[in-house]
């Protein structure tokens, strides 16, 4: 069964510029695995802070596989100091 993710993540206005590096290279990276089957991150018009992600995934299996990959870990790492909060993460199916 496909999965499909919306993902929100808020930075610190101080740290926007390396948080969303860190989602770009995400982004690249992500796009090559093999269960991707759409991966694309969008900026908020009314909050440059507030960054969306749009995931398909092949399978439950191939979206765990992508959590545990090295830049989805170093993403990881920065949220406690560069993050306004904690993502949101809304994982569902087509109805």
């Amino acid at each position: 069964m496909k999965i499909y993710v919306t993902a929100i993540v808020k930075s610190k206005a101080t740290h926007r510029t390396e948080v969303g590096a860190v989602l770009q290279n995400m982004v690249k990276q992500t796009r090559q695995e093999k269960a991707c089957e759409t991966y694309t991150l969008h900026q908020s018009i009314e909050d440059e802070n507030t960054f969306v992600f749009y995931e398909i995934w092949e399978n439950q299996e191939g979206l765990d596989l992508h959590n545990s990959q090295t830049y989805v870990k170093e993403f990881i790492a920065l949220m406690e100091e560069k993050l306004e909060n904690k993502p949101i993460i809304l994982k569902t199916k087509l109805v």
